[in-house]
């Protein structure tokens, strides 16, 4: 039997024009109303066809969304946050991966743009960010994320990435570490570009060596691999920043093959704070991306587009908040080469 909107009203006890209303959202419905509808439509297993009401009104639902990597925690994640603010007001998600590569996010977006959505959310895979022609072109609203080129000039949120490099270091070297090895992911990343300048100014400022640079990849095995490598080494280092996911993972990994004790012989600063980070042993103190934060304010910048098509472009910078935790301490022993 198919449940019609007819079958919903009735069970909610509304009309069939509140029903259709709270799923299309194209005018306001109390919210207890709303409630009702949504637990009967929940009730009777009903899905709301889409397709037509948008051919009805005349006007796309759907944000579109492409990401580098949907294996990545922190893209997944701010997918997530996204997604509760889209769906809270009536539009539906669309989601799709480039695998990291210049050419595919072309032809991914170049599919996504076919369903003609109101909206784009785009965190480009490298700096040069070869699909925003098709993305200027197409006229619909878009939203860059993360990974932000310094040149582009739209709307923009990201994080102060030269603050979050900075409060890492300033932790570590307020701790007495003076010898650093920073796990960066791709320097060919402007976000990347910016951790690193902040760890950069903090050591220049207290006069200490400039830290060796690791760039580990842009996933677990190939961080493992070179930062395995890396700590076969006889000279000293102390302190190890990641500046991913995948490089926190891939230090705690290098370290643990090795026979390296964290914090004894190395302190070691996550980046992203997941919730395997305070339940590994010793939990990690981190860097926390604000990815709730950022996800909202990427659907504010969005949302201001489709109810206001003349407003004008801005980049938002949110700040980073280090959270401290067991996995840094003073430095005892020598460590591991940086050499």
């Amino acid at each position: 039997m198919v449940i019609s909107i007819k079958d919903v009203a009735k069970r909610a006890g509304v009309s069939a024009g509140t029903v259709s209303n709270v799923f299309s959202g194209n005018r306001a419905v109390k919210s207890d109303l709303v409630e009702r509808v949504r637990r009967a439509a929940t009730d009777l297993g009903y899905q709301p066809d889409r397709a037509a009401s948008q051919l009805r009104a005349g006007k796309a639902r759907i944000v579109a969304a492409l990401v580098p990597d949907l294996n990545n925690p922190f893209f997944t994640s701010l997918i997530a946050s996204i997604e509760a603010r889209v769906r809270g007001e009536g539009y539906d998600i669309i989601v799709a991966s480039s695998h990291g590569d210049a050419e595919e996010e072309t032809r991914r977006l170049a599919a996504l743009l076919g369903w003609r959505p109101a909206g784009v959310v785009i965190i480009p895979c490298n700096d040069d960010f070869s699909s925003r022609e098709l993305l200027m072109g197409s006229g619909i609203p878009f939203v860059v994320a993360d990974r932000v080129p310094s040149y582009f000039e739209g709307d923009a949120v990201t994080v102060d990435n030269v603050d979050a490099g900075r409060q890492a270091a300033e932790h570590l070297v307020a701790l007495g570490h003076a010898r650093f090895v920073v796990a960066a992911s791709s320097m060919k990343l402007q976000n990347i570009r910016e951790r690193c300048e902040g760890i950069a100014a903090v050591l220049a400022k207290q006069g200490l060596p400039s830290p060796t640079l690791i760039e580990v990849g842009l996933d677990f095995d190939t961080a493992s691999e070179r930062l395995g490598t890396f700590m076969e080494g006889e000279q000293q280092a102390t302190a190890f920043i990641a500046l991913t996911n995948f490089a926190t993972l891939g230090i705690l990994a290098s370290a643990h093959k090795t026979g390296l004790s964290v914090p004894d012989d190395i302190s070691v600063m996550g980046f992203d704070d997941y919730s395997w980070m305070h339940a590994v042993k010793p939990p990690l103190t981190a860097i926390r991306q604000p990815v709730e934060e950022i996800g909202r304010t990427i659907w504010n910048r969005l949302r201001g587009h489709l109810d206001d098509e003349g407003e004008p472009p801005a980049r938002e910078r949110l700040l980073c908040e280090l959270v401290v935790r067991a996995s840094t301490g003073a430095p005892k022993t020598a460590g591991v080469s940086s050499a």
